[in-house]
């Protein structure tokens, strides 16, 4: 069975979306999708004026398939402009 190791990039609706708010319910998204509690990664990138994005780190199952379910479910919270998938990684093990 092989793992996948997706990078998402989160885009907030503005420079006062709070971030830390927004990385736990995306967290807890996360975890009820791939049904793992393992660690995921978060790190906050520069975008222009004080914007950041959240960059996202996590591993799932290969076997769940796509993350457009995700992608959708995440785009609906409240701040969130728009997901991207930027990098998607097999790995065995």
């Amino acid at each position: 069975m092989a793992q996948a190791v997706v990078t998402m990039k989160l885009m907030p609706g503005g420079p006062d979306v709070d971030l830390e708010s927004l990385q736990s319910t995306v967290q807890e998204k996360i975890e009820a999708f791939t049904q793992d509690t393992s660690e995921k990664r978060f790190s906050l990138e520069p975008v222009a004026f004080g914007l950041k994005a959240l960059q996202i780190i996590f591993v799932m199952n290969e076997d769940i398939g796509s993350t457009e379910d995700l992608e959708a479910d995440l785009a609906t919270l409240e701040g969130v402009q728009s997901v991207d998938v930027t990098d998607v990684r097999r790995t065995l093990g």
